[in-house]
C-alpha cells in the first residue's frame, strides 16, 4: 500500500501545503478540498509548470496549483470548452453546415455558417437550447491521445477536412483529440472536465452569423452585454472576405501556397493591399485638406503605427501635401514622475504619462503659424529634453501624430475636432488555424513585439512576456474604448506573417527556461507556430510594416 502513496505540494493563495496522494487519483479528485481558497470554481491545474485538465491522472510527485476563470489561462480553458459545445450543437441541428469560429468582437466571438445561407427565425434559440441541454446533462469532455494518423482518420470520418489538411505538416507522431459524445474535435489547448463547467453563455444573431458571449476574466460569474463595434467589424469582415477570395482563410491553405512556391506572390498581394488602403486614406485627407490640419494615428502595441505613419506621409506628399511626423513618445514626462500601475510598475500606457499641456500648446502654436521647438524624450536617461526639432507648419502642411492615445479626446482638449483626421491601426488577424481554432490578434502583436524588442531594445523574451499583461491592461483602459472614434481603420496584418515570424520567434521562445511561469505561454506559442510552414522573407520590401519588427526597415 505504501508504494501506492506519494506526496504532492499544493500551492494555494494562502500558502503551500502537502497532500498524500493515492496512485490513480485525478486532479479533479482533490480540487474540491481546496475550493474554499478560491472565489470562483476551480477549472484547471498546473503540475510542475505544465497545464493539465482536471480529468488527468496525477502523474506522480510534484507541485500543483489550481486556477479559475480569474486567470487568463482559465478563461482559455472555458472558451475552448464552450466552443466545443457550440460546435456539437450546430453539428446536431445542421449536419450539413460547417461552423466557422472567427474573431472577437464586442465582448464576444463572431461565428458564421458555411452551407447555411441565412438563419431562420428561431434558429439561434434552437442552438442555444441545444447547448443548454448538453450543459445540463454534464457531458464529459474526453481527451484521447492518439497517433497523428489516427487523428486524421477521425477528422476525415466526420468531414473535418480543414483539420485533415492542417495535420499534413504535423511533425509530432501523437496528438490529443477530444470527444463530446460522438463528436470529435481538436483544440490548441486543454478543456474543462465536463459541460457543466461552462454553464454561462449567450448567443445573439448578428449580421450574417452569431456572436457567442462568455464571461470575462474581470467578472467570471456573469455574461457581459454585447457592445457593438461596427467600424471594427467592417474592417475585419472586409479582410476576411479578401482572404476568402484568395482562398487563404486558414493555416492549411497558406501552407499549401508556400509549398507550391507562391511565397513571393503572397507578399506582393499583401503589400499591394496595404499600399492601396494607404493611398485611399491619403486621398481622403487631401479631399478635406482645407479643414484637416492633424492626422492622428493610434493603435495598440506592435500594431505597426510607426511604419504606417511613415508610409502615409509618403502618400500625402504624392498628393501635394507637406506632412510633418511627430511621435507622442517625445512628450513622455520624466520617468521619475511617470504614474505607476497596480503592481508598482511604470505605467507608460497611461495618458498621464504624457505632458498633455505642452503637447496642446505646441499644436496650437503650430496651427497659428508660430515657430515651435519640439521636445525630445531620451529613453536611456528617462528625461524629457527641450532640444527637439524646430519647425513651423508650412502652407499645405499637415501634422501626422503617432501614438497609442491618438483617439482619446482628452489628448486634443484644445484642438477643434473637425481639424483632426483619426486613423486606428491594428493587426486584426482574420487567418485562423482551422475552422474552430482562431488566432487571437494579441498573439500576432506579442510575437512582433518580442522579436522587435530583442533586436532593437535589448529586451529578452522573458522580459517581454512579463511586461505583456501590463501592456494589455493599458490597451484595455486607454486604447480599445476609443477605437470607434476613428474616421477610418487600417488593418496592418499580413496573411503570411506567422510563417515569416516563425524564423525569428522560435529561437527566442526556445531560450526560455522550462521552470519559470512564462514557459507556459511559451509552450502555447511554440505549438501554435508549429502549424506554419516557414517562409523565406528575403523579398519582404524594406518599407513593409513587417520590417519594423524583423529588421532592415527603410524607416528605421
Amino acid at each position: 500500500m505504501a508504494d501506492s502513496l506519494f506526496s504532492l505540494k499544493i500551492t494555494v493563495p494562502e500558502g503551500e501545503t502537502t497532500e498524500s496522494i493515492v496512485k490513480g487519483m485525478k486532479f479533479i479528485d482533490i480540487a474540491p478540498k481546496y475550493q474554499e481558497y478560491y472565489k470562483f470554481r476551480i477549472i484547471g491545474a498546473v503540475f510542475n509548470n505544465e497545464f493539465c485538465d482536471l480529468s488527468k491522472e496525477i502523474p506522480g510527485e510534484g507541485k500543483v496549483e489550481f486556477f479559475t476563470m480569474e486567470n487568463r489561462d482559465g478563461y482559455l480553458f472555458y472558451l475552448r470548452s464552450i466552443f466545443f459545445v457550440l460546435i456539437k450543437a450546430v453539428k446536431d441541428l445542421f449536419p450539413h453546415a460547417i461552423l466557422h469560429i472567427e474573431y472577437s468582437i464586442g465582448n464576444g466571438y463572431f461565428c458564421w455558417f458555411e452551407g447555411l445561407d441565412w438563419l431562420e427565425a428561431g434558429d439561434v434559440e434552437r442552438i442555444s437550447a441545444k447547448m443548454k441541454e448538453m450543459i445540463d446533462a454534464d457531458m464529459p469532455f474526453v481527451r484521447q491521445n492518439v497517433t497523428t494518423e489516427q487523428a486524421v482518420e477521425e477528422f476525415r470520418k466526420q468531414g473535418l477536412l480543414d483539420k485533415v489538411s492542417l495535420f499534413k505538416i504535423r511533425k509530432q507522431p501523437r496528438t490529443n483529440i477530444y470527444w463530446l459524445g460522438q463528436t470529435v474535435g481538436y483544440f490548441s489547448g486543454y478543456l474543462l472536465p465536463s459541460t457543466s463547467y461552462c454553464d454561462k453563455f449567450q448567443l445573439i444573431h448578428y449580421k450574417n452569423g452569431i456572436v457567442l458571449l462568455v464571461p470575462t476574466i474581470a467578472e467570471p460569474d456573469k455574461v457581459p452585454a454585447f457592445q457593438e463595434s461596427p467600424k471594427y467589424f467592417n474592417i475585419i469582415q472586409e479582410h476576411n472576405e479578401w482572404l476568402d477570395v484568395l482562398e487563404l482563410d486558414t493555416c492549411a491553405k497558406l501552407n499549401d501556397w508556400i509549398r507550391r512556391g507562391y511565397s513571393n506572390k503572397i507578399i506582393l498581394l499583401c503589400e499591394a493591399l496595404h499600399e492601396k488602403k494607404l493611398a485611399k486614406i491619403a486621398d481622403e485627407i487631401y479631399r478635406r485638406r482645407q479643414v484637416v490640419k492633424i492626422v492622428s494615428i493610434a493603435g495598440p502595441s506592435s500594431s505597426g503605427k510607426t511604419t504606417t505613419a511613415n508610409r502615409l506621409c509618403v502618400q500625402l506628399r504624392v498628393n501635394g501635401l507637406k506632412p510633418f511626423l511627430i511621435s507622442l513618445d517625445d512628450y513622455f514626462i520624466d520617468r521619475d514622475k511617470t504614474p505607476r500601475d497596480a503592481n508598482g510598475e511604470h505605467d507608460f500606457e497611461s495618458l498621464s504619462a504624457i505632458n498633455i499641456g505642452l503637447f496642446n500648446q505646441n499644436l496650437n502654436d503650430l496651427m497659428q503659424g508660430r515657430e515651435v521647438t519640439l521636445p525630445r524624450y531620451d529613453f536611456q536617461t528617462g528625461k524629457s529634453c527641450p532640444d527637439g526639432k524646430t519647425m513651423t507648419l508650412p502652407e499645405n502642411g499637415v501634422l501626422v501624430i503617432e501614438g497609442i492615445h491618438g483617439l482619446n479626446p482628452d489628448l486634443y482638449a484644445d484642438v477643434p475636432e473637425h481639424n483632426i483626421y483619426k486613423v486606428y491601426v491594428s493587426a486584426l488577424t482574420a487567418l485562423n488555424i482551422d475552422n474552430h481554432n482562431r488566432i487571437p490578434t494579441t498573439d500576432g502583436r506579442l510575437l512582433r513585439r518580442m522579436v522587435r524588442d530583442f533586436q532593437y531594445r535589448g529586451h529578452s523574451p522573458i522580459e517581454t512576456l512579463k511586461r505583456w499583461a501590463s501592456v494589455r491592461n493599458g490597451e484595455n483602459n486607454n486604447i480599445f474604448p476609443y477605437q470607434e472614434n476613428a474616421d477610418i481603420m487600417f488593418n496592418s496584418t499580413f496573411v503570411y506573417e506567422f510563417s515569416v515570424m516563425k524564423k525569428y520567434a522560435e529561437p527566442l521562445l526556445k531560450q526560455v527556461p522550462t521552470d519559470i511561469p512564462e514557459y507556459r505561454e511559451v509552450k502555447r506559442l511554440l505549438k501554435f507556430l508549429s502549424f506554419f510552414e516557414q517562409m523565406d522573407d528575403s523579398t519582404v520590401p524594406p518599407n513593409s510594416i513587417l520590417r519594423e519588427f524583423i529588421g532592415d526597415s527603410i524607416f528605421r
